[in-house]
């Protein structure tokens, strides 16, 4: 049976790492995860029960807010961006595509960055 999200509900987790292929070869063997390889800088995980990613650490940034990412499923992209602005949240990447769908990234009233994504 094909994968099939629930809308609002936490989806995915990507975990910021120094190096994505070390992480792959540890959980690989650590948990028998599958992967899927989207270049050097990202792959994605299937535990059998959540989906996540390992993507390679942004180097600049400064604190550990970022090094896991929370994603969140909807049907709606477009009133979700509406709706995290008009509950005092902030964008700080507007509705990108990636492989699989498109996204954004928001900041709740926690300043942790959080994503959004859908088909």
């Amino acid at each position: 049976m094909p994968y099939e999200p629930t809308t609002d509900t936490v989806d995915y987790v990507e975990i910021a790492v120094p190096d994505v292929q070390i992480s792959r070869r540890f959980f690989e063997q650590l948990f028998s995860w599958k992967f899927t390889d989207y270049g050097p800088d990202y792959t994605a995980f299937d535990d059998g029960r959540l989906n996540g990613g390992f993507r390679t650490r942004d180097t600049g940034i400064q604190n550990a807010t970022n090094d896991v990412l929370v994603v969140f499923y909807t049907r709606d992209l477009e009133a979700m961006v509406q709706k995290v602005e008009q509950l005092g949240g902030t964008i700080c990447k507007p509705i990108f595509s990636f492989p699989g769908g498109r996204r954004f990234h928001f900041r709740g009233p926690d300043q942790i960055e959080y994503a959004l994504w859908s088909e």
